[in-house]
C-alpha cells in the first residue's frame, strides 16, 4: 500500500485550487458516495481536492485509481482492510467500473469496517444500482456534468460568479444579466468560445488541441469503457461509434428506428439499447414528450448530441446555429430539470415552463397564448419582458 500513498503525495503536489460545482453540493457525512459523469469532466480532479483541501486535519485519506497494476494482485477488500489497520479514515476510489467485482465488493467494505468513508467515481454508463449486489440503500449518488458557462468564466478568465436557480434567472434576468455584462465585459464572445470549446477542461492545458484531446476521449468511451460496463464486443463498439456518427450527421432528428436499423445493419432492439448507452454515456440527449412513457424499447422522440462541443467535433458540416442553441439549453437542463419537447415552442421545463429558442429574428407569436412561456435568443445581452438571453442558462450551476 505504500506505492500507493506515495502516488497520491505526487498526484496532490501541483494540484489546482479551481473547483467544480459539485464539491460544494455533495453531503460528504455520507459513508458511501457514487459520484458518476462521463470523462473530462473532472471525477479526479475532484477527489483529489476533496482530500487536500477539504478534509479535516486529523482524517487519514487514500485515493487510488482502480485500473492500477495494484490490484492484479490485490483486493479492494484488502487493501481496504489494511489502510483501516493503518488508521485510515477516507477511501477515495477512482473509476471503479474497471474492476470486475466492485460492486460487491463496496458492498462488504461497507459493512465490515463501519468507521471507513468510501468515495467512488465511476463511468456515467454505469447504472451503480445494477451491479453484482445492490447498492441502492448504501451509496448516495451524485452526478458531474460538463462545465457550465458560469464555471468556463472562472476556469478561462478567474471571474466568479454566482450561480441563480432557474425561477430567480426567469423572474429577474434583466438585472441579472447586467451584472454579468458588468462583470465580463463582452459575454456574448465568451459564449461563442465557450459554445466551441468549454465544456471540458481541457482547455486549460491548451486550447489548439481540444478537439483532438475531445475525440480521443470520445474513442475512449466507446472502446474501453462500454466494454468495461457492459463487456461489450469491439464489434458491436463499432456499430455503436456509427450510429454516434449518423446521429452527429443530422443531430437533432426524429429516428426512423426501422430505416436507421436498416441502413446501419443493427436490429431494432441492438439499436434501441445503443441510443441508451449513448445516453448514459453522455454523447446523445434522448427527449421525450411529457405525455410519452420512458422505457427500455421507448424511441426517443428527438436525438441531440449532449452539448454543443460534441456538435463542433462531430457535426462538422452540421454545426448550424439554430442546432448549437437547442443542444446548449437542452444541456443545461439536463440532471437538473425535468425537460420535454414541448407541443407549441421547443422545450417545456419542469412540467411548467415553455421555451422557445431563436435568434434575432424569434418574436413570441408562437407561443404567445402558453402561459409561463419564454422566448431564449443568443444575439442579446440584456432582454426584456419574456424574452431572455440565451447565455443566461449557463449560470444554473
Amino acid at each position: 500500500m505504500d506505492e500507493l500513498l506515495t502516488l497520491q503525495e505526487q498526484l496532490l503536489a501541483n494540484l489546482s485550487r479551481k473547483e467544480r460545482y459539485l464539491l460544494t453540493q455533495i453531503d460528504w457525512s455520507n459513508r458511501l458516495i457514487g459520484i458518476k459523469g462521463a470523462r473530462g469532466t473532472g471525477k479526479t480532479t475532484l477527489l483529489l481536492q476533496r482530500i487536500k483541501f477539504k478534509l479535516p486535519k486529523e482524517a487519514e485519506p487514500l485515493y487510488v485509481s482502480l485500473d492500477n497494476l495494484y490490484f492484479l494482485e490485490n483486493t479492494l477488500v484488502s487493501l481496504a482492510k489494511e489502510f483501516v489497520l493503518r488508521g485510515g479514515t477516507h477511501l477515495f476510489l477512482d473509476e471503479v467500473h474497471k474492476y470486475p467485482q466492485w460492486s460487491r465488493e463496496l458492498k462488504l467494505i461497507y459493512d465490515q469496517f463501519p468507521n471507513l468513508n468510501t468515495i467512488f467515481t465511476s463511468s456515467s454508463i454505469l447504472e451503480i444500482y445494477k451491479g453484482e449486489s445492490d447498492l441502492s440503500r448504501r451509496a448516495v449518488s451524485y452526478h458531474l456534468k460538463e462545465l457550465s458557462f458560469r464555471e468556463f468564466l472562472f476556469f478561462d478568465k478567474g471571474l466568479e460568479l454566482p450561480k441563480w436557480k432557474l425561477a430567480d434567472l426567469l423572474n429577474n434576468h434583466k438585472d441579472i444579466a447586467r451584472q454579468i455584462v458588468a462583470a465580463t465585459g463582452t459575454p456574448i464572445k465568451d459564449f461563442e468560445n465557450y459554445l466551441n470549446y468549454g465544456a471540458y477542461p481541457y482547455f486549460l492545458e491548451n486550447k489548439t488541441s481540444y478537439f483532438q484531446k475531445l475525440i480521443q476521449t470520445i474513442n475512449l468511451i466507446l472502446e474501453v469503457d462500454l466494454n468495461a460496463v457492459e463487456n461489450m464486443a469491439y464489434e458491436d463498439s463499432r456499430k455503436i461509434k456509427k450510429l454516434l456518427v449518423a446521429i452527429a450527421q443530422s443531430a437533432p432528428f426524429t429516428p426512423n428506428i426501422s430505416k436507421l436499423s436498416e441502413r446501419l445493419g443493427m436490429s431494432r432492439g441492438f439499436l434501441l439499447n445503443a441510443i441508451k448507452l449513448l445516453n448514459r454515456a453522455d454523447l446523445v440527449m434522448e427527449l421525450f414528450k411529457p405525455t410519452k412513457g420512458i422505457g427500455a424499447l421507448t424511441k426517443p422522440e428527438k436525438l441531440y448530441l449532449n452539448n454543443s462541443n460534441l456538435v463542433y467535433v462531430l457535426g462538422k458540416q452540421n454545426t448550424e446555429v439554430g442546432t448549437l442553441r437547442e443542444t446548449f439549453f437542452a444541456n443545461q437542463m439536463k440532471n437538473l430539470h425535468d425537460i420535454h419537447l414541448a407541443e407549441k415552442g421547443d422545450f417545456i421545463i419542469d412540467r411548467k415552463y415553455t421555451f422557445e429558442i431563436g435568434g434575432k429574428g424569434k418574436s413570441t407569436k408562437q407561443i404567445k397564448d402558453i402561459n409561463n412561456s419564454f422566448v431564449v435568443r443568443d444575439d442579446m445581452e440584456v432582454g426584456s419582458l419574456n424574452i431572455i438571453p440565451l447565455y443566461l442558462f449557463g449560470f444554473l450551476y
